[in-house]
């Protein structure tokens, strides 16, 4: 008869990337995983360290806006599909928010977010650094650091 192992399953935190902010001349993104209500209190930490006041969400609500807005923070529920080219209503949204927000706050980050931070909400930093005149190449090399 075989023998049965027994696996130490990694919790739900184990695949998550750290966040990633990414700078480029005056403009500072924060790439993030969505959180949940459980871990919305350590976003908001995270947040705050890098002056993140806008909080950009491309994937489907599962979190509880009301503890972002009352630190300060507005949430931009802007959802596309994974797997997907953000909508051209998306991409004309985000660049006018980069191109204000930087322009009015420099010192401040925007954090933008997917399920991972691995697909859709790099896509859009990408596109702000494309639009600020860096070469697609460069921008995911810089994206990937």
């Amino acid at each position: 008869m075989g023998t049965a192992t027994k696996r130490n399953i990694p919790s739900p935190t184990y695949f998550k990337p750290a966040p990633s902010e990414i700078q480029y001349g005056k403009m500072r993104f924060l790439i993030t995983d969505r959180p949940s209500d459980m871990t919305i209190n350590n976003f908001i930490e995270e947040l705050s360290k890098h002056n993140a006041r806008a909080v950009v969400r491309v994937c489907e609500p599962t979190y509880e806006t009301t503890p972002l807005i009352s630190n300060g923070i507005d949430v931009l529920d802007w959802e596309f599909l994974d797997g997907s080219p953000p909508p051209p209503e998306v991409i004309d949204k985000w660049l006018s928010l980069t191109k204000e927000s930087f322009k009015q706050h420099p010192d401040q980050c925007i954090a933008v977010h997917c399920v991972a931070g691995l697909g859709r909400a790099p896509v859009l930093v990408a596109i702000a650094l494309m639009e600020a005149g860096m070469k697609y190449e460069d921008a995911v090399d810089l994206i990937r650091r």
